[in-house]
């Protein structure tokens, strides 16, 4: 297995972990090569739909993904010169849709750090300053209800994952790409793979055995 990295993009990946037989993208690939909106517009439609799946699932803002998967496609089509068809494409553009929501993950992170400092900051007022009364942490009872949904206690569960292992468990069990293909994407074996993998699993279990536990004690 021969570990490449692409100069033009800086993406590095497995050169076995792609091809498999007929990357049917390719016929469009090479027609946007030589200008054919048309046929990036194909890939776009094509795959905007799972790129945006794994922004939203990483990042956990619908309008952020967007920008994000915006920004991910605008970079590929940018760059499709230094796609040499080593790797799928879909694994290629994944892997720039990854580092991308990556980037608007720190963002919203910091944007979400500002606010809750503003929040904290007192008020001026004509009598003084006063300090605000902040806001409960505790759950509303429709956010207790809306836990109840498993669909929202699992995603909670992911989200609260290291990043390294919300992305394995991502791109595996919601996005069902081999581990090759996740090994080409994180730029990592496969073996490595496997054992996030089983590691978010478990973390996701212990998490989902303790929201039941939290449940039906209350």
């Amino acid at each position: 297995m021969k570990n490449e990295t692409n100069p033009a993009t800086g993406l590095s990946y497995y050169s076995d972990a792609a091809t498999g037989p007929g990357d049917t993208d390719l016929p469009l690939v090479e027609q946007a090569r030589k200008g054919d909106l048309d046929a990036f517009e194909q890939l776009v439609v094509k795959h905007q739909k799972k790129m945006l799946n794994i922004a939203y699932r990483l990042i956990g803002d619908y309008e952020d993904a967007c920008e994000a998967v915006q920004d991910a496609f605008l970079a590929a089509y940018k760059n499709l010169g230094s796609f040499r068809g080593d790797s799928k494409f879909s694994t290629w553009l994944t892997t720039i849709t990854l580092n991308h929501a990556r980037n608007r993950l720190k963002q919203v992170r910091s944007r979400r750090l500002h606010i809750a400092r503003s929040l904290d900051e007192p008020v001026r007022t004509d009598d003084g300053e006063i300090k605000q009364d902040p806001p409960s942490n505790e759950p509303s009872a429709l956010d207790r209800l809306e836990a109840r949904d498993i669909g929202l206690t699992v995603r909670g569960c992911i989200e609260a994952l290291e990043r390294s292992y919300r992305e394995v468990i991502i791109l595996r069990d919601l996005q069902d790409l081999s581990y090759e293909e996740i090994g080409a994407v994180l730029k990592t074996r496969p073996g490595t793979v496997k054992s996030r993998l089983f590691r978010a699993r478990e973390a996701v279990k212990e998490c989902l055995k303790k929201a039941l536990e939290d449940f039906l004690g209350s």
